[in-house]
């Protein structure tokens, strides 16, 4: 039996915390082979950050990824030596030693295949593997660079290896119980979920819930990988993600509320109304790897130009500002405005599909809040809106109330 484990930074924030985790990995060790995963130490990426721009606005991004790797690597290695001081073998690896390739694109990259002889040898000899998580190597033999794979890598790390490794399911623990109706910090009514699908997690988690990463679960339903989240520091039961089943439908259609302040909004003012200047935008933004979400285009007046809107993850939002400056110019725009005083609330659920009468409930619910709706998008199994960050916390408690998720399903 292959086990693939993964802990997050704040479950190895600390030597102590470190040393408690090695302890449950040894017990695991005795009936099973396991596959452990790390994330950097606390806030060590931040503080890595952090330096980085003490010396430069804009950091190298060969050199940036080069950095940050190594945070990883030295829990990586401290792992080992705790798990070795608690009588069992262990041998920590970069993800490049694990055999985890990935595409050249700086930051965020994304992983291209997994070749896991160098796990499945260390395995055979009685060792736990730990791996360096959120990084692996491009595929040019000694010419290979470090790649890092985005916030929340170590868990796309962590069921990459799963899948590669055909292991009997990947454990992701983390601070948190597990997947809830809602962030518990912000509705202290929130419930924690015992299944919840791939499809409504992947949903959650572009939206904005941090418990698990979008493309770690987008992975695990490719492969049909089974994906338990709980808490390393007890010993409760936590979520199992997994494929939807026929009894899974018998319950409240809309499953969670998400919210993400993370994002920014960008306008391009005064465009030209005509064919060929959407594309001329957004395929310069996505040459430079930078994911939009909630397009909005308002015609301005009778002259024929348009306001198009959209938003980007906070963390790209200066990067898409110079990447627009230039296209501005191009297609005769009058520039650009950028707004960071805003937020995401979603409803999600694979109930809503086939529910009519949700997008109303929500916007009645909203409405009786205050809360002003800037635009919206929608999938088949959800409704985000664009609102003020000031009004997230009272949007989240609203729509958990109004969709009674705080009852047993």
């Amino acid at each position: 039996m292959i086990r693939v484990q993964k802990y997050g930074g704040t479950s190895v924030a600390t030597t102590e915390k470190i040393i408690n985790v090695a302890k449950r990995v040894a017990e695991a060790a005795k009936d099973s082979q396991v596959v452990v995963v790390v994330s950097a130490m606390g806030d060590t990426t931040d503080q890595l950050i952090s330096m980085t721009k003490q010396i430069t606005s804009m950091p190298d991004e060969r050199e940036l990824d080069k950095l940050l790797a190594t945070g990883e690597q030295a829990s990586s290695a401290l792992m080992a030596m705790a798990i070795q001081s608690e009588g069992v073998p262990a041998v920590s690896l970069t993800g490049g030693q694990a055999g985890i390739i990935t595409e050249k694109v700086p930051n965020k990259a994304r992983i291209t295949k997994v070749d896991p002889r160098r796990i499945k040898e260390e395995l055979s000899r009685g060792c736990v593997v730990v791996v360096a998580g959120f990084q692996g190597i491009t595929d040019n033999a000694s010419w290979a660079d470090i790649t890092t794979l985005g916030r929340g890598g170590s868990d796309t790390t962590a069921v990459a290896l799963a899948a590669a490794l055909k292991a009997d399911r990947c454990e992701i623990y983390t601070d948190v119980d597990g997947v809830y109706t809602a962030d518990p910090r912000i509705e202290p009514n929130a419930r924690k979920l015992d299944v919840i699908g791939y499809e409504e997690m992947l949903e959650m988690a572009h939206q904005g819930a941090r418990v698990m990463h979008s493309r770690a679960v987008e992975l695990g339903e490719l492969y049909d990988v089974e994906i338990l989240v709980a808490n390393s520091a007890k010993d409760v039961p936590g979520t199992i993600i997994k494929k939807e089943d026929p009894s899974m439908e018998i319950r409240n259609p809309v499953r969670s509320i998400a919210h993400d302040e993370d994002v920014a909004r960008l306008t391009v003012v005064s465009c030209p109304d005509k064919p060929g200047i959407a594309y001329r935008i957004f395929h310069s933004l996505a040459e430079q790897s930078i994911n939009v979400d909630t397009i909005v285009q308002n015609i301005t007046d009778d002259s024929g130009m348009t306001d198009v809107s959209f938003t980007v993850a906070s963390p790209d939002a200066e990067k898409a500002q110079r990447v627009l400056k230039s296209i501005t110019k191009e297609i005769g725009a009058k520039g650009i405005e950028v707004d960071l005083d805003v937020a995401k609330v979603s409803i999600i659920g694979s109930g809503i599909r086939s529910h009519p009468g949700y997008a109303a409930k929500m916007f009645g619910a909203l409405a009786e809040e205050g809360i002003n709706i800037m635009s919206i998008s929608t999938s088949e199994i959800r409704i985000t809106c664009l609102i003020e960050k000031s009004m997230v916390k009272a949007a989240v408690r609203a729509l958990h109330k109004a969709f009674q998720l705080e009852k047993p399903q």
